[in-house]
């Protein structure tokens, strides 16, 4: 089973459009294929879109009452399939805003196929690129990944950032096993970057497909707070990276003395 997860905030423009996608995608699907939408708190007519294709596509609808920002909205979906799925099956995760091109999750099953258990869809994969992003967004995805591979190496990911990603579940119920409902803690944006760390910290195995990242696309403005998130990657590089890695030093040197 490939279940595709897809966090939605005022997404009503959007989600049309990625629905008619993953129709294509479904039909010529070799496996099953569900899609799993977390309305979180939508102030829009997301949630009755949602539902008006219920009956259409094997469809499950999670909602959020309230906002509670893309890293609450990650937490119940990637809790949700750790509960539902199987550790076989393989969890999709996507924007709702028509930027991911569906058509990469055929070659991202692929390579879970072949061992991995995080598959990354790349901008900066050779086959990769960006069309339609600000100068503004390109140079904060761009330094944010940097910045991570130097205090988060993690092997195989050039993009830490983006949120399409596939995932073996068995990894997801693991990292679910291991650190309990400290899995996800971040509320925005910043959680791609902590599910990749951690996952990578128990031993997950990455690759990449290129991602061209259609930004044109998208049906509405940018719901990232530029100034918010970028203060968010620096305290989670100087909690984790800096005084991680010199709790880590003393540690070992207490050990060898």
């Amino acid at each position: 089973m490939i279940y595709v997860i897809l966090p939605a905030y005022n997404e009503e423009k959007a989600l049309p459009l990625i629905f008619a996608s993953f129709e294509k995608v479904i039909a010529q699907s070799k496996e099953e294929m569900r899609v799993v939408v977390c309305n979180d708190g939508s102030t829009d007519t997301t949630l009755d879109v949602a539902r008006s294709y219920e009956g259409k596509l094997p469809l499950t609808i999670l909602d959020h009452g309230v906002n509670k920002g893309l890293g609450c909205a990650m937490r119940t979906l990637m809790y949700h399939i750790v509960e539902a799925a199987q550790p076989d099956d393989v969890a999709v995760a996507m924007d709702a805003d028509n930027t991911h091109n569906p058509g990469l999750i055929p070659a991202m099953r692929e390579k879970i196929n072949a061992g991995a258990d995080v598959v990354i869809a790349s901008r900066y994969h050779p086959d990769g690129d960006e069309v339609g992003l600000s100068r503004g967004r390109k140079f904060l995805s761009r330094g944010a990944s940097i910045l991570l591979a130097i205090f988060f190496h993690v092997a195989g990911a050039r993009d830490y950032t983006c949120g399409y990603r596939m995932y073996r579940v068995a990894k997801l119920k693991e990292a679910k096993r291991i650190y309990g409902e400290d899995f996800i803690t971040e509320r925005n944006f910043v959680c791609m970057a902590e599910i990749l760390i951690k996952l990578n910290k128990i031993g997950a195995k990455v690759d990449e497909v290129g991602l061209v990242l259609r930004y044109d696309l998208k049906g509405g403005p940018s719901k990232m707070r530029f100034a918010r998130t970028i203060a968010k990657y620096l305290v989670m590089i100087w909690r984790w990276g800096i005084m991680g890695g010199l709790r880590s030093y003393f540690i070992d040197k207490n050990v060898g003395t």
